[in-house]
């Protein structure tokens, strides 16, 4: 991989061939570059992460007010639409360029791993594996390189850029597949969250594995933009600013910002979150989040105040320019390139 210090062209030439190729990362590439960004997150810059009572990054991200944000949705796996965001254009430049020029940032809402509905026969195909102890593992060796591909993407960018490119925690974010500090383990297609653990332990090693949780359990979970607010899933309840920059180890915060579904959230909890961390600018302000799929560019709920983007057929993306209030209908498109 790279050291993260911001070589558009090393970043590029890694980027497409991760995704490009049909073997796993090497171990010891992902060992290094998952150091880095553990000492990165670790590191954050105050004024950007304020610190908790212990002296530890917090979980609310203050996002620059002054530059465009590129909101990104669930990405599960798709080394492809990594590949091609770094190349998307905004105002004339490929984003890439615009995020070592300090003009953009780029904010992830989670959801690193599991290919989910795209990779559905695969699943299968590894679920079968699994039951025969990993003695075969193509098909489960091929859904993790492409899950350990795009996340060593997101390592590299946010070791690279650590103060414009920012990824929240999913509730695909718990690889140990643990019910702790917010975290549920994970089936939807097959066992997927204890295979990939189990494959992590047998082909990894428990060192990787645990120092892969520390990654996860270190990701914070709101980002307050300029005009508007993004977190994995839509809020389950009203969090106040000290309790979310208090959030390690509150697993009620942490599960109710990352799994809650459709129709779960409390009425009103989006215009209050709204209302609270933007203060006197939240009349025309707007909720982001992913985690449920919707049809088209985006779905609306809580009052159309909160913007679903999460199309895993689509390379959507969200352009939030820090000059005007948010409009899903302006700001949210589809760019160009393999979505998967």
């Amino acid at each position: 991989m790279i050291s993260g210090d911001g070589d558009g062209e090393a970043i590029r030439e890694i980027f497409h061939r991760l995704h490009e190729s049909k073997v796993l990362p090497a171990l010891g590439d992902l060992s290094g570059i998952l150091d880095a960004v553990i000492d990165a997150l670790a590191g954050e810059n105050p004024l950007i992460r304020p610190r908790d009572r212990a002296g530890m990054p917090g979980g609310l991200i203050l996002l620059d007010s002054n530059i465009t944000t590129i909101l990104v949705p669930d990405l599960h796996a798709r080394t492809g639409y990594m590949d091609s965001l770094i190349e998307m254009e905004i105002a004339g430049q490929a984003l890439l360029d615009g995020l070592i020029e300090g003009s953009l940032q780029v904010l992830c809402v989670g959801d690193g791993f599991h290919s989910e509905a795209r990779g559905a026969e695969r699943w299968r195909r590894a679920w079968k594996e699994y039951k025969g102890g990993f003695r075969r593992h193509a098909a489960m060796d091929d859904e993790m390189r492409e899950g350990l591909s795009l996340m060593g993407m997101v390592m590299i960018l946010k070791t690279a850029f650590p103060d414009r490119f920012h990824f929240l925690k999913g509730n695909h974010e718990n690889v140990a597949n643990v019910e702790t500090d917010g975290n549920r383990p994970f089936g939807k297609y097959a066992w997927e969250g204890q295979m990939v653990r189990d494959w992590f332990i047998e082909f990894l090693g428990d060192d990787m594995l645990d120092r892969w949780a520390d990654f996860e359990n270190s990701l914070p979970i709101l980002a307050v933009g300029n005009r508007f607010l993004v977190s994995h899933a839509e809020p389950r309840r009203f969090y106040n600013r000290e309790r979310m920059i208090e959030y390690r180890g509150d697993d009620e915060l942490i599960f109710d910002f990352t799994w809650t579904g459709n129709g779960e959230a409390e009425q009103g909890s989006v215009g209050a979150m709204l209302e609270h961390y933007l203060a006197g600018d939240f009349e025309n302000a707007l909720y982001f989040g992913g985690h449920r799929p919707v049809r088209g560019l985006y779905g609306l709920r809580a009052e159309k105040r909160y913007v679903q983007i999460h199309n895993p057929e689509r390379n959507i993306v969200a352009v939030l320019k820090s000059d005007r209030d948010p409009d899903p209908d302006r700001d949210i498109r589809t760019i160009e390139g393999d979505y998967a």
